[in-house]
């Protein structure tokens, strides 16, 4: 049993490697694209001197060699990257592999890199250089610190290639020999069973005449006429009988003499075959280390680019790195730990009357055009962009949606109910539940969305009218361009108004993309006065250059109620492949302005949110760094938030939400500054991506001649401010409790669509 699973997780590995090697291949294009050669021999004297530095330092530390054999191991320098050049490494050749480790102690549980020899050309550059390369992605530049070193590593390597090569073909060609041979012994063996199917009926046949024949003899009489032919024919078949009985006794003395004749060389193919058994489960347990290593590179950390990896002719896919960032959970666990309660205090209070279902007054789409497979090629367009803002890059629809930042914006109602229901509770404490759950629920739409939304132009707005439907309306504007900055409010006639002001602080740093949002969110319920606010965390898009993109949600965050004093402290756990834990996961606990724990939460913020009441609390032994946990003995937990489904063809579909695909559809009565209305965005949407970014370009620049001739304006007026711009539908106030500044919700929108007058807005499109 053990025997098969270790097999099944290497057959996986094996499938897994595959991705690796895909990877892989984008490596040395990438190099080229900086303009590498991926065949210069020499990257440097500066390489070489450091090289030589490194050798003499380390002379008399290296361990002595062994003959060249089976096993040869010792430190050579491997050539990494162009910026740190030549590292030493330990070198292990074994069973006709080379793997190569960054020290001795990493043998038993890290192999940086394996290349099998039988399929490797060995190649000299100069006294102390060689080259070892498998005609794929793998090619190791090595520079032993001697000519002498460097000869015995060669004629190692040359001796284990040369059998790794006879090892092979032995078990290719001298199989199909084999094979002959085993079918041939078969069907001779097959003709002496034949015989002594054949003998053994006739010594049956003989033997029942035989005994017939004794029979009679039996029953004549003495010295009767008679006796002289019986006699002579119980002679007769006795003689037939043991001359059958002899063929049958030859026949098995040749079957025996065969079988002890192949008994040895079938003993040693079968040996052969248990060699080159454990020799594939050796390569497996490489390739799983070398995979274990790269999943925990590309998916628990962050992929270096090319630009920082220095992956060129002399770098291979599997080279590790220094500055990988790794999440490691164990060194910050839960602070909390929760345990069932006494099942008699389970009496949770029942929700009061459930919202009215109200028809919907149009029916929605719940498709858009498909995204066209069109070529990406992102590296040409941020390899010049590391370090600056995302804003302030110049991207082509290529790598958008078909949306705005204003519509992603108001995808936050998707989950609207919860603020509903939290707008009914009558504790404070269990509202603040509802609203940290619906803090959660807001990010459960960008787990497959790696598409980037289009910047809103200065002016832009963008409306959700669904109070017929679903009791609420929202309004987002664009109120600020560098930085930029979106306003947002809605409100419900179930008695909640969400307000909020995002700036989103981008940056591309080479492995992956940063999105920080800067601003505030608050809401207000109009039965209690309750005022809460909080921040969004970071959003982190990985694998940038090389992979698949991914994205995570990671920090705190702090939901508090200013007028109880109540808080919700959420952890939004950051990947890490060495966590047992789920991926994605959020925890968080409610406690009054005393400091009193009253709820914990927890789950996902892809897929669903519970939330348990709190019973009793105690201080639990010492975690890590003498950390105390809390254990919370808690009620069963309730389900609070679930993610919905999406649609059916939503991978063809930018991974759009139900909600999503209804955001850009046509409407009437908006706005002239509505995201609807960007030529753009509908042009994209509707897969004419050239046209799209012809438009990209216009607006833009459109947008830039507006801001010259306000600064112009501003010049003549003698402004303290050379961009005077003042938001159409929202002004800057302070609010006194939250203390926060942000742009707040004027009014007239509304009243200007129910009259049809829109002379004040800009002409942006």
């Amino acid at each position: 049993r053990v025997a098969t699973r270790k097999w099944r997780i290497a057959a996986a590995n094996i499938r897994n490697i595959g991705t690796r090697s895909e990877r892989g291949t984008e490596t040395p294009q990438i190099g080229m694209a900086l303009g590498t050669n991926e065949n210069a021999p020499d990257p440097g004297k500066k390489a070489g001197e450091i090289v030589a530095a490194k050798s003499r330092e380390a002379a008399g530390s290296l361990s002595p060699t062994p003959t060249p054999g089976d096993t040869y191991k010792g430190w050579l320098f491997k050539w990494t990257n162009y910026i740190k050049g030549y590292q030493r490494r330990w070198f292990v050749l074994s069973n006709g592999l080379l793997s190569y480790y960054r020290t001795q102690a990493e043998m038993g549980h890290t192999c940086r890199g394996t290349i099998n020899l039988a399929t490797a050309n060995i190649a000299v550059e100069d006294s102390c250089n060689f080259v070892i390369s498998n005609g794929g992605a793998q090619t190791y530049h090595l520079k032993a610190s001697s000519e002498v070193e460097r000869q015995r590593w060669i004629t190692a390597l040359e001796l284990a290639k040369a059998k790794a090569v006879h090892m092979q073909a032995e078990s290719g060609e001298g199989g199909g020999c084999r094979n002959s041979e085993i079918q041939s012994t078969l069907r001779t063996l097959s003709s002496k069973v034949e015989d002594l199917s054949t003998c053994n009926d006739l010594i049956v046949k003989h033997g029942s005449a035989l005994q017939r024949s004794l029979s009679e003899l039996e029953g004549l009489r003495v010295g009767g006429g008679d006796m002289g032919e019986k006699i002579r024919q119980v002679t007769e078949r006795a003689t037939l009988f043991r001359i059958t009985s002899n063929a049958m006794i030859n026949a098995c003395r040749d079957f025996l003499s065969m079988a002890q004749s192949h008994s040895k060389r079938w003993q040693k193919a079968l040996q052969t075959e248990r060699e080159q058994r454990i020799r594939l489960e050796d390569t497996l347990e490489q390739l799983a280390k070398q995979h274990n290593h790269l999943e925990r590179a590309f998916r628990g950390a962050t992929v270096l680019p090319p630009s920082f990896s220095g992956a060129s002719g002399k770098g291979d896919a599997s080279d590790e790195e220094d500055d990988n960032e790794f999440f490691d959970a164990m060194e910050d666990p839960a602070e909390f730990i929760t345990v069932p309660a006494d099942p008699k205090f389970h009496r949770l209070r029942s929700e009061s009357s459930q919202p009215l279902e109200l028809e919907p007054i149009r029916q929605r789409r719940t498709r858009i055009p498909d995204k066209p497979n069109y070529y990406l090629n992102l590296w040409s367009i941020m390899k010049n962009c590391i370090g600056k803002e995302l804003s302030k890059i110049p991207m082509p629809v290529n790598f958008n949606e078909p949306l705005s930042m204003l519509q992603r914006l108001s995808e936050d109602l998707e989950y609207y109910e919860l603020l509903d229901k939290a707008a009914k509770c009558h504790s404070s404490l269990e509202q603040m539940c509802y609203v940290a759950a619906f803090t959660v629920s807001s990010y459960s739409t960008t787990v497959h969305r790696t598409g980037k939304p289009f910047n809103p132009l200065l002016g832009e707005t963008f409306e959700l009218d669904r109070l017929r439907e679903c009791s609420y309306r929202s309004l987002c504007e664009q109120v600020s361009h560098h930085p930029p900055a979106a306003a947002h409010h809605a409100f419900s006639d179930k008695g909640w108004t969400l307000r909020q002001e995002i700036m989103l602080a981008s940056k591309f740093r080479g492995k992956y993309l940063s999105i920080m949002p800067l601003g505030s969110i608050q809401c207000l319920f109009d039965k209690s006065n309750n005022h809460y606010s909080w921040k969004k965390v970071t959003t982190t898009v990985h694998n940038i250059i090389v992979g698949k993109l991914w994205i995570d949600q990671s920090g705190e965050i702090d939901v508090v109620n200013h007028k109880t004093g109540d808080r919700c402290h959420l952890k939004f756990a950051p990947y890490s492949y060495f966590s047992r834990d789920v991926p994605r996961k959020v925890t968080g606990v409610v406690t009054d302005k005393d400091g009193k724990a009253h709820y914990v939460l927890s789950g996902t913020w892809d897929e669903k949110m519970e939330f348990s009441r709190i019973m009793q609390s105690t201080k639990g032994e010492n975690g890590t760094e003498g950390r105390q946990k809390t254990v919370y003995q808690t009620l069963k937990p309730k389900e609070i938030w679930r993610k919905n489904n999406l649609p059916e063809g939503a991978e063809n579909m930018y991974y759009f939400s139900s909600l999503a695909l209804t955001l850009n559809e046509p409407e009437d009565g908006v706005a002239p500054t509505d995201s609807r209305r960007r030529p753009d965005q509908r042009f994209m949407e509707e897969g004419r991506w050239d046209e799209a970014n012809a438009e990209k370009q216009r607006l833009e620049e459109k947008q830039r001649s507006a801001r010259r001739e306000r600064e112009r304006e501003a010049v003549k007026a003698v402004s303290a401010h050379p961009d005077n711009y003042q938001a159409l539908w929202f002004e800057k106030t302070h609010d006194p409790i939250s203390g926060e500044t942000l742009h707040v919700y004027k009014g007239g929108y509304w009243e200007a669509k129910e009259q049809g007058s829109w002379e004040m807005c800009p002409d942006i499109f």
